[in-house]
């Protein structure tokens, strides 16, 4: 039986819930009745949703999930779908689901999928994208793209296959099969299975652990496993982090403050290096 929790909404939103708990926000794509399928609006509200979460310091890890028991996500909504993209409210073709999934991968926090039923197409992209995916027993994971005219060639085919393999993705992608949890799991799609009703007790379970570890050494080391895939903008995010490290030093320090004195900095007292 799952724990009683009280979350707390962070921000309210049209298509998805944005709540928190004890560290860990939880973004909810809330569209049961197209089995959680997104629009551009969900997708917009999705990256406004992970800003707050790379901003917000009391944000230490992110669930991905979605509304009721049969679906995590089903992908793009077919019937906002037209020429160039998923049609938005101004009638502008958009792929902005591809911004999401730049978001989770440069986010430096720990992102869980908890998969609680379908995760087709864009959807199954999605949870390949977060850092972690605990499923429920009743998830299926597939994609579809070549049957309904579409495909993901970015993270959704090159990171899969660096998850499962050449061949398995080339499968995934070429015959358009479904797949259960306990397949999932073997192939190396997934990282655990629970029952449905333990899906949150798990997820919290894993960010409270993960809460217990160095945050930036697990910053570090999401940065550094993403960089080799992540080309000019992986090493740019290690880069970045690198640079932040530097700045908390002395050595940092000494260069700011002689530029606001108006001194000469003297660096030479921090050339002993290991």
């Amino acid at each position: 039986m799952s724990t009683a929790r009280e979350w707390t909404t962070i921000k309210e939103y049209e298509d998805i819930l944005f709540d928190f708990y004890n560290g860990i926000a939880r973004i909810t794509i809330n569209r049961e009745r197209y089995r959680n399928a997104f629009t551009p609006t969900t997708t917009g509200e999705m990256s406004d949703a992970m800003r707050i979460c790379r901003e917000h310091q009391d944000i230490s890890v992110v669930v991905f999930t979605g509304a009721g028991d049969k679906a995590f996500c089903s992908g793009g909504d077919q019937n906002v779908k037209g020429h160039g993209g998923y049609i938005d409210k101004d009638g502008v073709p958009r792929l902005s689901v591809l911004d999401v999934q730049k978001q989770i991968r440069s986010i430096p926090k720990p992102v869980i999928a908890a998969v609680n039923g379908y995760a087709i197409g864009g959807g199954h992209v999605l949870h390949v994208v977060c850092d972690l995916s605990i499923a429920s027993e009743n998830a299926i994971f597939g994609q579809t793209g070549p049957r309904v005219g579409s495909f993901d060639a970015g993270f959704g085919s090159s990171y899969l296959a660096r998850v499962v393999g050449q061949k398995k993705a080339r499968e995934i992608w070429f015959l358009c099969r479904q797949y259960n949890a306990q397949e999932a799991l073997d192939m190396g799609l997934i990282n655990t299975i629970v029952p449905l009703e333990q899906l949150e007790d798990e997820y919290v379970k894993w960010g409270e652990e993960m809460m217990e570890l160095s945050p930036l050494a697990l910053r570090m080391i999401k940065a550094g496993l993403n960089a080799e895939l992540d080309g000019q903008a992986g090493i740019q995010e290690l880069a970045g982090d690198a640079t932040m490290l530097y700045y908390m030093t002395d050595e940092a320090q000494e260069g700011k403050n002689a530029f606001l004195e108006k001194r000469k900095p003297n660096f030479k007292q921090y050339q002993k290096l290991p």
